[in-house]
């Protein structure tokens, strides 16, 4: 088999062909799929490698330390041969991997021949093919986790280990030093468990990404913008933890620590990086400095690691291997996401490479795994791109009454839905409407007062009296007439969907750059619903991760209707799915990060689950084939012993330490049209911020776009941000 090996004394990394290892008692012979690359940990054993000596003799002095004891007990000859016998042998490389059991040894009955199992351990879950690993040193791998997520198992137990060693409490505030492997890891973990987290990088990459996997606020720690995050979350006070995740030789992270952690606060060191205590920092806080010894209790004792003798639960309810397993669940849970850490999968036979690229700074990387011969290559999990918003934003226009309006298209739900709360706002002057036939608009300018009636759209938006266009057409022109009128320099009120494919999109976004124009509003009126809004303001803020289930009875459409035009005009959940997307999101105050949708056949019932940063999760089930009689809309959010019922918009309530039941809609539901139009004008009008963000819109389009990729492969959908 092979097996990556490095020469200490040389430096010299290779790929060596070695005997297969046996399988012996108490334990089972695994074949890697996938081991992960500790770039920390391993990258600096690698590089001191390649040091002089008298470099690896000062970044190792507790070996210098041995090297002297021994001179003084056997000589120097005797010594030097010890010791260069020592470097010049190969020693292996990694501790972290999924496999498959290939064989059991005696005395093990909880897993089987084919089982896939996560391993542990710098001598027994090594880069190789084959690797004999023993019983309290593996766990087998959920239902449904992929290996390649599974093989994260160790580091995570490492992260886990830490997090518990700092006794975090729910609504607890914690600084993570160090954004690396572990750092993003354990800021999942404290997320998880219902702590905000603050993160300190120099790097903005591992910053930006830290705060899409659950950190409140990332930043430099030479920066003031993580004192301002701390400050801000803590009142002043300090935090109650902090996390040493950093390695190196500077002494920053310790005296940052104490600068920022509360009076009384603890301070976890997980990673391996200076410690000189500032004496009077630490005394006059009392701090409590704690180490965190790898996977957990069990580490480096032998009976335990290797003779496989677990502790009592009752004395030692975590231990490395319950570690593991507890990791794994939350992978298997959706509870953590390692999926964004994975920077590259490089072939087993390219280790050398590998490890060369990383050493050299030309692969940039959180996690790197190598993928092992003859095991099936995984499905990449499909992506939908998020585009970004880039715009160099056209200078704010003054304010000024009235607004005047241009309606692109007078079809039903223009004419009930908007143009009945319009005629009635003050400071409102509808001067155009625009349709593709002449009879339709003559017949909206008579019965809402418009100023003129035309079909030329050119002319409309060549006039720079007309402040805002509506644009309420088909489906599928929604994003050509928005991308035209943002180009015009017109703000911008486009019904649902915004755009039906990712080249749509991209228009759009490129008119905005181009334009310096990003004053748009989609048509998502459901977060602006009174009642709705009351609800939430009911509920409260939160602080651990939130479920929610959104029935939309839909029912059938009528024969003949343009919605059943899916060739041209896009899927029905194309056309209206970004209502219910943008009602979850705005409810739980994040974009979603995956989407995981399944339909029946004919693709008539849909279920589609969203998954958000902190770990809340979104059931959006849209179905058409329910009871007329039954709502049309019941929404549940539940989140920190708290539940908000919404029925159809007409009633609301909130379940917690109060309960909270609204009045029934005297004049029936309100689904916010009108208060969603007031902010809009009001925009257009003062020049202010538009109602909803447009990074928000775009990615709720983007998970419309992701359904329907959903769909077609069958597996999530992973909503990718640009870095």
């Amino acid at each position: 088999m092979k097996q990556v090996v490095q020469n200490y004394k040389s430096g010299e990394l290779a790929v060596l062909d070695v005997p297969e290892p046996g399988c012996k008692p108490g334990g089972v012979l695994v074949r890697s799929a996938y081991s992960l690359i500790s770039t920390g940990t391993e990258l600096m054993k690698v590089s001191e490698a390649g040091m002089s000596m008298l470099g690896k003799a000062r970044s190792r002095p507790d070996q210098v330390a041995k090297v002297m004891q021994s001179v003084a007990t056997n000589g120097v000859p005797a010594t030097y041969r010890k010791v260069m016998g020592k470097l010049d042998s190969y020693t292996p490389l990694g501790y972290s991997l999924c496999g498959v059991v290939e064989q059991v040894g005696a005395g093990i009955d909880d897993v089987k021949v084919g089982d896939l199992v996560a391993c542990a351990g710098n001598e027994h879950a090594l880069h190789a093919e084959l690797n004999w690993v023993p019983k309290n040193l593996y766990t087998p791998v959920p239902d449904g986790l992929a290996p390649r997520h599974a093989s994260f198992g160790t580091v995570g137990s490492i992260a886990m280990q830490g997090v518990r060693r700092g006794e975090p409490q729910l609504g607890d505030v914690a600084l993570v030093i160090g954004l690396g492997l572990i750092g993003q890891l354990v800021v999942q973990l404290l997320s998880a468990s219902g702590v905000r987290v603050v993160g300190a990088d120099p790097d903005p990459v591992r910053c930006e990404l830290a705060e899409r996997l659950g950190a409140a606020a990332c930043g430099d720690p030479a920066s003031p913008a993580v004192e301002a995050a701390v400050a801000e979350l803590t009142g002043g006070h300090g935090v109650d933890q902090v996390y040493l995740a950093a390695g190196g030789g500077s002494n920053q992270p310790v005296e940052l620590a104490a600068r920022l952690c509360r009076d009384r606060g603890r301070v976890v060191d997980i990673g391996k990086c200076r410690l000189d205590l500032p004496w009077n920092a630490y005394y006059e806080k009392e701090l409590d400095v704690r180490f965190s010894r790898s996977y957990g209790p069990g580490r480096y004792d032998p009976e335990y690691e290797l003779d496989g003798r677990d502790y009592p639960i009752g004395y030692v309810r975590w231990t490395e291997r319950r570690n593991l397993a507890c990791f794994l669940d939350l992978l298997a849970r959706g509870r953590v996401d390692v999926e964004p850490l994975v920077s590259h999968i490089a072939e087993f036979d390219d280790a050398v490479e590998t490890y060369r690229r990383l050493k050299d700074g030309g692969l940039k990387a959180v996690a790197v795994l190598f993928r092992y011969p003859g095991h099936a290559v995984e499905a990449e999990a499909p992506a939908v791109a998020v585009p970004p918003v880039n715009v160099q934003r056209s200078p704010a226009r003054a304010a000024r009454t009235p607004v005047r309006l241009a309606f692109v298209g007078a079809g039903n739900y223009a004419t009930s839905m908007l143009l009945p709360h319009l005629t009635q706002r003050d400071g409102v002057e509808l001067s155009t409407v625009v349709t593709t036939t002449a009879l339709s608009a003559a017949n909206a300018k008579r019965k809402f007062g418009f100023a003129e009636a035309t079909t030329d759209l050119d002319a409309v938006l060549a006039d720079k009296s007309i402040d805002a266009v509506f644009v309420v057409t088909r489906h599928s022109s929604h994003a050509e007439l928005t991308r035209r009128a943002l180009l015009a320099g017109k703000t911008v009120f486009v019904e649902k969907p915004l755009a039906l494919t990712e080249d749509e999109l991209a228009g759009v976004l490129a008119a905005v750059e181009e334009s310096g124009n990003d004053r748009i509003q989609v048509g998502f009126n459901r977060r602006f619903a009174p009642l709705l809004q009351e609800a939430r303001k009911r509920f409260g803020a939160r602080t651990g991760p939130a479920s929610l289930r959104y029935l939309v009875n839909a029912g059938r459409l009528q024969h003949g209707s343009w919605y059943l035009q899916q060739g041209t005009e896009g899927s029905r959940f194309a056309g209206e799915g970004g209502h219910f997307v943008d009602t979850a999101s705005w409810l739980l105050g994040a974009d979603p990060v995956s989407v995981y949708a399944v339909a029946t056949p004919g693709n008539e019932d849909l279920q589609v689950v969203l998954r958000y940063p902190d770990g809340s999760t979104a059931t959006i089930s849209y179905v058409t084939t329910g009871s007329a009689g039954f709502p049309k809309e019941t929404l549940d959010l539940v989140a920190d012993g708290k539940v908000l019922r919404l029925d159809d918009f007409v009633r609301a309530s909130v379940y917690g330490p109060k309960k909270w039941v609204s009045s029934r809609l005297p004049k029936g539901r309100d689904k916010g049209q009108n208060a969603e139009l007031a902010a809009f004008i009001k925009a257009v009008r003062t020049g202010g911020p538009m109602p909803v963000p447009l990074e928000s819109l775009v990615a709720t389009t983007s998970v419309t776009l992701a359904v329907q990729a959903g769909l077609a492969g069958g597996a999530p959908v992973t909503l990718a941000r640009a870095r």
